[in-house]
């Protein structure tokens, strides 16, 4: 945990007032996210997620709590108010291209249109149109979830085609339309459960590739994970579909793979794809700072998001985020417990004999 981390988790502790319209706090239990001063039951640590602004939540698939208004918190940051500003414009938009164009935006905000651009793209790190893109794709699956047809959601989301949602739905949704309407009913998720050094890995995947990669204490609290990302899909343990895969991922743990290219299926923004990217090109042993990855795909300023896509990240290894450190070398946080963050990069720190005698 970093200081700033914990610094905001022990504002959520005490339900600071005064850290109001500094940040935001995310449960991936309950899929909301609050003020720091919140009367709603405290979550535990590992399920809570910290956002710069209400619309980086937004962005990350949360909404607003019902209880708190956190989106009505004032935030004293001329820039991130104004991020949020255009960011509430967007959600009330949604439904109309024209209000989306730059120079609507900037006259409803009162700011030229390549000003309100820079500004949103610095601190959200994605522009008004991908944020705008965002915002319709939740909305979509949102009215799938509650029942409504595919065509029906298409349109009620504010799109102009079923093409343009299919583009997306292999990244972003990891399952055609229909399929996630059904909450993954009719998705088959082959799965692998296997004890390693770091505790049991489980992977799973789809017929694309693997959809989940993750580190846990016991194969228990594995497929229960498993069951909670995926309820509606029809789960099979079929430790020979994945053996290659999971040798793979075992032999980058034990030093005898530096790399490990393996096909994914995982939902993710453009945004989150880009930051994982740039993950993947850290070298076996090396580490990078938020900052340097931010920097990496263009955007320096949007240091907050990339920590957002690390924390978001559910292909543990495959993807590597343990090799994102903080600025001041801290290990900050890691999906699936600092400690295996720490054994991962001494892991790696190793020499590698063969490796060196390849």
């Amino acid at each position: 945990m970093t200081a700033e981390t914990d610094v905001r988790w022990q504002a959520v502790a005490r339900r600071d007032q005064a850290a109001n319209g500094q940040f935001v706090y995310a449960v991936r239990t309950t899929g909301v996210y609050c003020r720091p001063s919140c009367a709603s039951r405290q979550p535990r640590r590992e399920n809570v997620t910290f956002f710069a602004l209400p619309a980086l939540a937004e962005a990350a698939g949360y909404r607003a709590c019902k209880r708190c208004h956190p989106r009505e918190a004032h935030i004293a940051d001329s820039r991130a108010l104004l991020a949020q500003e255009v960011a509430a414009y967007l959600a009330a938009h949604i439904d109309d291209s024209a209000a989306l164009a730059l120079e609507a935006i900037g006259a409803a905000v009162g700011y030229a249109p390549g000003h309100v651009s820079a500004v949103f793209k610095d601190v959200l790190g994605v522009t008004p149109r991908q944020y705008a893109e965002a915002l319709r794709l939740q909305a979509f699956k949102a009215h799938l979830r509650d029942g409504l047809a595919v065509t029906e959601a298409i349109y009620a989301a504010g799109y102009g085609s079923p093409s343009r949602v299919y583009e997306q739905a292999g990244g972003a949704l990891g399952m055609t339309p229909a399929a996630y309407r059904r909450g993954g009913a009719g998705v088959t998720i082959a799965y692998s459960l296997r004890e390693t050094q770091l505790g049991w890995l489980l992977a799973g995947q789809t017929e694309r590739g693997l959809c989940a990669v993750g580190l846990y204490d016991d194969p228990v609290t594995a497929e229960t994970a498993l069951c909670a990302e995926f309820p509606q899909a029809e789960l099979t343990r079929d430790d020979r579909a994945l053996a290659a895969r999971v040798d793979a991922i075992v032999a980058h743990l034990d030093g005898h793979s530096a790399s490990l290219d393996l096909p994914l299926d995982v939902r993710a923004t453009a945004f989150q794809r880009r930051v994982w990217q740039a993950l993947r090109a850290i070298p076996s042993g090396e580490t990078r700072t938020y900052s340097q990855i931010a920097a990496a795909i263009g955007q320096p300023a949007a240091v907050r998001a990339v920590a957002g896509a690390c924390a978001n990240n559910r292909a543990a290894i495959v993807i590597p985020c343990h090799r994102v450190i903080g600025k001041d070398g801290s290990l900050a946080g890691y999906r699936w417990g600092i400690e295996r963050k720490r054994a991962l990069l001494e892991l790696e720190a190793q020499e590698q004999p063969d490796l060196v005698r390849a």
